[in-house]
């Protein structure tokens, strides 16, 4: 075997879903990586409210984190949405801000230094972010129907639209209220595959500039961990920034629901 062929990198790899019990060819029963770490997400979020639950007169670290969270999801509600009605949608938006925000931080964690435990990014699964997109844009749906009807129709008409523009307006209108859900999956779903290709393309970089020896070689090794360097401080602000976006437009969507603007 070349060297080459020895360092290559498939950085479509760490994508892939494996079964870890069970088989993915017809088995009732399939617990896969995928399934592994979203576990390991959800245990994670739940030992840190837990931490911050401890009513204590003076809050600890720990205390103050969580409720710096859970504020800042009110306080994003009470501006998106006009009026009290935000507040009963808190446990929702705090609930996909937090899954995406751990699960996008867990998988930049350098795991794969220990043999078999490379990381998993649940959110760079289109069915897992589809998911979340489908649930807030049925709350929104179910909201506006609850609260307004038929009346709920009128969201796609602007008001004082003359009639004929409105032949026009309306079906557009509908269509960018349909592709929410999508839109809103698919941005969070290209913003962490994306990096993490990006990423693994650079690190292969690195590998084969080492097994190339001479001078180019370990420059461009050097030159390509510098960019791995900065590509994973940007994917910590994208990490943040991709949970706070998500968490903003559901925010945003449900305002629509509730007030019809």
């Amino acid at each position: 075997m070349s060297a080459g062929a020895e360092t290559s990198i498939d950085p479509m790899h760490q994508f892939s879903i494996h079964p870890i019990m069970g088989n993915l060819n017809g088995s009732p029963f399939v617990f896969t990586n995928s399934a592994l770490w979203m576990l390991i997400v959800l245990g994670l979020i739940w030992l840190f409210m837990i931490g911050g639950l401890k009513r204590e007169l003076v809050p600890g670290r720990w205390q103050v984190a969580v409720e710096s969270i859970n504020g800042f999801i009110e306080h994003m509600l009470r501006t998106c949405v006009h009026g009290s009605d935000g507040r009963k949608y808190v446990p929702w938006v705090f609930t996909i801000f937090m899954f995406i925000l751990v699960s996008n931080l867990l998988g930049l964690m350098p795991f794969g230094i220990v043999p078999g435990a490379t990381p998993f990014t649940v959110t760079s699964q289109f069915t897992v972010t589809g998911v979340m997109a489908i649930i807030s844009f049925s709350i929104v749906l179910i909201t506006g129907f609850w609260r307004h009807g038929l009346h709920f129709f009128s969201l796609f008409v602007p008001k004082h639209t003359p009639l004929v523009l409105q032949l026009l307006i309306v079906p557009i209108e509908f269509v960018s209220f349909m592709v929410r859900p999508f839109s809103l999956a698919l941005r969070l779903f290209v913003a962490m595959i994306a990096g993490h290709i990006l990423v693994e393309v650079f690190a292969s970089f690195v590998v084969q500039g080492l097994n190339a020896g001479g001078v180019m070689g370990p420059a461009i090794s050097l030159i390509s961990f510098v960019f791995i360097a900065f590509v994973m401080a940007l994917e910590l602000l994208v990490c943040a920034i991709q949970a706070y976006v998500f968490a903003l437009l559901t925010s945003l969507y449900i305002n629509d629901a509730v007030n019809l603007h």
